[in-house]
């Protein structure tokens, strides 16, 4: 008997998307003979996506939606969606239709192969050559909070075991990352090429600034890397110090002269000046962190929900 698997999926501005995508997930499961369930995760759009879902779950059994209170982000959404999931085996994709329904039979196939996470991998990029930039950086940082080189092929398109919620069960923040908190769980990563189609209804709502500000929160917020940084540049340059000192001393003791100069010393002065409040800055990020968990502002506030209790 196959598992049961609950699909998630975030929602922003796709009144277009919805209808064509949960038709295309049902072809997928009934020819499966699969039981399965859809979560729809309303994220503050600006559109009528939401009268769309309540349509959907009215019209479907096995459709729940959650309205979120505001826009709290993709992850967010995804973190409400994977807690509400009733079945044992979850799968998430975007609401835009490049993640192909059709793919996630392969996404099922490989996560029974003893896996505990698996990550469906676009063949090509279909973006254009910033954005694609600002995806590699984002990915590159993940791999170094991660700690696994799998995290160079993440993607929102992924299967994962629900025994995994547990590990991030109490977690409490308004900064989220979905692929972070899996590591808290597992190392059993997996990835599959997929196909991935371009977007022909709405247009992308992650910015070339979003990517890299989610970049930047996963490293201060899930990561002690910074500070690690922070203190390299720090013992960089106080070696380089000690060695502009044994230079000077040396040409004293040598040539008896100093060295000469307001430039020289105006270079030094700025450099131990820019290092420094190159570590404050850093500092002040992971305080601004401790800060933002303090106040325990919620992941999420769910305003309304659709579809069976």
């Amino acid at each position: 008997m196959t598992t049961p698997v609950s699909i998630v999926v975030p929602c922003y501005n796709s009144d277009g998307s919805l209808a064509l995508l949960v038709q295309r997930l049902e072809d997928v499961f009934h020819q499966e003979g699969r039981e399965f369930e859809i979560i729809l995760v309303e994220d503050g759009s600006q559109d009528s996506t939401w009268s769309v879902i309540q349509r959907l779950a009215r019209s479907r059994s096995n459709i729940r939606g959650f309205k979120m209170l505001r826009n709290y982000g993709q992850h967010n959404a995804l973190l409400c969606g994977i807690r509400n999931a009733r079945f044992d085996v979850l799968v998430t994709m975007d609401d835009d239709l490049q993640n192909r329904p059709e793919d996630v039979p392969r996404l099922l196939a490989k996560l029974e192969e003893g896996y505990d996470v698996v990550y469906g991998i676009p063949k090509k990029q279909e973006h254009g050559l910033l954005r694609n930039l600002a995806s590699t950086l984002t990915k590159v940082t993940l791999q170094g909070v991660m700690g696994a080189e799998t995290a160079r092929n993440v993607s929102a398109f992924r299967a994962l075991r629900a025994s995994l919620r547990p590990a991030f069960a109490d977690y409490r923040s308004p900064l989220v990352s979905i692929d972070v908190l899996l590591t808290w769980g597992t190392r059993r990563f997996a990835m599959l090429p997929t196909n991935n189609d371009p977007r022909t209804i709405g247009k992308s709502n992650y910015t070339i600034g979003k990517l890299f500000v989610h970049a930047m929160n996963m490293m201060t917020g899930f990561s002690t890397l910074p500070l690690r940084f922070a203190s390299f540049i720090g013992f960089a340059l106080a070696f380089f110090g000690v060695g502009v000192l044994a230079w000077v001393l040396g040409r004293y003791f040598l040539q008896g002269s100093s060295v000469q100069g307001f430039p020289f010393l105006a270079s030094i002065i700025a450099i131990f000046g820019g290092a420094q409040l190159c570590t404050l800055g850093i500092i002040g990020e992971y305080l601004a962190r401790i800060h933002l968990r303090t106040m325990e502002r919620p992941c999420y506030t769910v305003d309304q929900t659709t579809g069976q209790d």
